[in-house]
């Protein structure tokens, strides 16, 4: 009720109001939004060139993006890398077998030799940011580019390669650039990446450390999960970068952050840099029931049945227990993310609020007589309604794709122009079946997860809303769906080795176009396309809306910051450490110890073991130089940062810039955070930087990593 009545307050006052923590900021606009200034309201000792400077080494030098979607700091001037656990998860289980199990009991490195190449992983680094807003709307007006165009990715890099072959800034054959819309496109910016490919494994704790808690815990507090895993970056011998190489070194860096063990206090001031990846602060109240409705609903939905088969499975065997690790994490973190922001949009009435904002702007705008600013709500909710079932559709059908690894992995249909070259079928049909049946693939589990959503999407769409061919199958197997997977999933050519080595005694193209695998992908992946085909369609209509709705809301701010939608680029956000009151009588405190750990411990519940090592150290009270005053060991502790997912890994940093955690979630009265910040209830978790040098320390016996940062007492 209060954050309705401060809503309603804005609206009579026609005056938008940012809460006081609220906010992902560039750091191109530090100065132009006075950002400084706030900041060191709030506790800031360093200047906005510590923190962003193009001319000069800065903090932004010590951020990157860690693999393709979270962020990582450099912590050593050896290119030491940490991030979250869940960040390296998948590469870690990749690493892993049951003979050297790396998820189930750590990996610390005591050597360069000994760490570990990780394929696919690289840590990219923001060399300049560059604003090109004037370049584009000049295209814009002499008829280079349209209006639509500024909206598409595709044109938009065509853009950027232009403006970016055109620079001469040195070292520009090691960087890469890409060309973003801000502020729904009423700004542009070109950034300028360099990135490193050899990045490799030096040190993680056991899953019982950095998943503590697992699936339960997620986005919840009190939190104990040392979420952190450690990663070094490599160059060629000039400090660029190269493909994996014994003869590469240990990057050197311009800058890396110093690491505090001075902790904090409450109420101490708090930044974090990262790439948080997507946002929608400025939806009307339409729009956040489509997201609930139409999007989340399938979601829950669908994933529901596929985590409660891999849940099953997992638990029968330890093989499949870290095969399919990294996909549990994957699934359940949306789902559970799904239920949460359902649950918050109603909780702290953001759609009342939504509903507050667009009458004051309404209001505003027919004040000052700009009848496209009046009418733009409405345009966008009407585009809405059109699209609602579209939304849903799209959704489940994605859900379908991924959750359904014999629909997702299976590459046959892009492989029919094989067979205008015979003698490549037998290297292209290998390395197919060899994609499909990956160390990670099990066929009966996933004929299992089949069998259960593709029923269930049958169920949830009309026939009008299906493909041709999944209404043939409906009527062939007279609704019997689970028999028409388990056909499907024994007769096709990549089924098994037998019918696939039968297959390629004799090849054509009839058999393979006659393969019930294959004439199920296709069906789904061309519904899939014909409804992004439409999406696209809307989008035309509703990203110039979009343009005018946050336009008209700048003009309305007055003068006052705005800040525009995460899209996975550089920002800066600030807080305070904090606590927070969920509900009537709950207090949460603002951090958590190493008992609290103790307390959860469930040795019959995979989720709460607690290893042995950290239990001798706790009973010891062998916590060294990273204890609390009073002799307790931290764990982790809130902040009301603004972040999103991306955010993850973003290092913590005290007033004078200094690392004291690391983020890795959110919690859950405020999973409608990507929609609405609400400063009473909105906090970001953070793991200690204590806890994390305790463990690689103490536990990992992993000095030599502790040597080589700057740690400050």
């Amino acid at each position: 009720m209060k954050k309705i009545f401060a809503t309603l307050l804005m609206a009579v006052l026609f005056t938008p109001q940012l809460m006081a923590d609220e906010g992902m900021w560039l750091l191109q606009l530090m100065r132009q939004q006075n950002l400084e200034d706030q900041m060191r309201k709030q506790g800031l000792e360093i200047t906005a060139d510590d923190i962003y400077n193009p001319n000069a080494p800065s903090l932004k030098d010590a951020i990157g993006i860690f693999g393709g979607g979270c962020t990582g700091e450099v912590i050593s001037p050896n290119g030491l890398v940490i991030t979250n656990h869940h960040c390296g998860f998948s590469f870690i289980q990749q690493l892993s077998t049951v003979e050297h199990n790396y998820l189930h009991n750590g990996f610390w490195s005591q050597s360069y030799e000994e760490e570990l190449p990780c394929e696919g992983i690289a840590f990219t680094f923001v060399v300049k940011i560059k604003d090109v807003t004037d370049e584009v709307n000049n295209r814009v007006k002499e008829g280079k580019m349209t209006e639509e165009q500024t909206f598409n990715r595709a044109e938009l890099a065509k853009v950027g390669k232009e403006l970016f072959d055109a620079d001469e800034i040195e070292g520009k054959e090691h960087m890469y650039s890409q060309l973003l819309p801000y502020f729904e496109g009423n700004k542009f910016y070109l950034v300028y990446y360099k990135k490193y490919t050899d990045v490799r494994l030096v040190a993680t704790p056991p899953n019982s450390i950095g998943k503590f808690g697992g699936e339960t815990d997620n986005w919840m507090w009190p939190r104990h999960t040392g979420d952190f895993s450690v990663f070094r970056i490599y160059a060629d011998k000039n400090g660029n970068p190269a493909a994996y190489s014994k003869e590469n070194q240990p990057l050197s860096t311009p800058k890396h952050l110093s690491i505090s063990l001075a902790g904090f206090e409450y109420g101490d001031f708090a930044m974090i840099m990262g790439f948080p990846g997507s946002t929608s602060r400025y939806l009307t109240g339409d729009e956040v029931k489509q997201r609930m409705f139409q999007e989340n609903e399938p979601r829950i939905a669908m994933r529901d049945a596929t985590l409660k088969i891999i849940r099953e499975e997992m638990a029968k065997s330890e093989d499949i227990a870290i095969k399919y690790a990294n996909k549990q994490a994957r699934i359940s973190n949306y789902w559970k993310n799904s239920i949460g922001m359902n649950k918050a949009i109603v909780d702290n009435a953001v759609v009342e609020t939504k509903l507050a904002e667009e009458a004051a702007f309404k209001a505003w705008a027919q004040k000052i007589g700009n009848s496209e600013y009046a009418g733009v709500v409405e345009k966008i909710n009407a585009c809405v309604e059109e699209m609602n079932r579209t939304v849903y559709l799209s959704t489940l059908t994605m859900e379908l794709i991924t959750n359904v690894e014999f629909i997702y992995r299976n590459i046959m249909e892009q492989n029919k122009n094989m067979f205008e070259t015979p003698e490549v079928i037998g290297k292209k049909m290998e390395n197919t079946y060899a994609w499909l049946h990956n160390r990670d693939y099990n066929h009966e589990i996933d004929r299992r997860i089949a069998k259960e959503v593709l029923p269930l999407y049958f169920e949830l769409t009309k026939p009008e809303e299906r493909n041709e061919y999944l209404n043939e199958v409906y009527a062939k197997y007279k609704g019997n769906i689970k028999k028409y997977v388990d056909d499907v999933y024994d007769n096709s050519i990549l089924a098994n080795e037998a019918n696939f080595k039968k297959f390629m005694k004799k090849p054509s193209l009839k058999k393979f176009e006659k393969d019930p695998a294959m004439k199920l992908r296709t069906a789904v992946f061309n519904s899939y396309t014909e409804l992004m085909m439409k999406s696209s369609e809307f989008a035309k209509v509703m990203n110039p809306l979009h343009k005018t709705y946050l336009k008209g809301l700048m003009e309305m701010a007055n003068g006052a910051p705005v800040y525009p939608d995460a899209n996975f680029t550089m920002r800066l956000t600030y807080g305070n450490v904090k606590s927070y009151q969920p509900k009537d009588g709950v207090t949460f405190n603002h951090y958590t110890t190493l008992k609290g750990v103790m307390e959860k411990e469930n040795p019959n519940n995979s989720e709460f073991i607690v290893p042995a090592r950290l239990k001798e150290l706790y009973e010891a009270k062998d916590f060294g130089q990273y204890a609390l005053p009073n002799g307790e060991m931290p764990v982790a502790f809130l902040t009301t940062n603004d972040i999103t997912g991306g955010n993850s890994g973003s290092g913590v940093l005290n007033s004078r810039g200094e690392l004291i955690g690391l983020a890795f979630d959110g919690n859950w009265e405020s999973l409608s955070g990507d929609i609405n910040f609400d400063d009473n209830l909105q906090r970001c978790i953070n793991v200690d930087i204590r806890y994390v040098l305790f463990v690689i320390d103490k536990l990992g016996n992993c000095k030599r990593l502790i040597d080589e940062m700057n740690i400050v007492k």
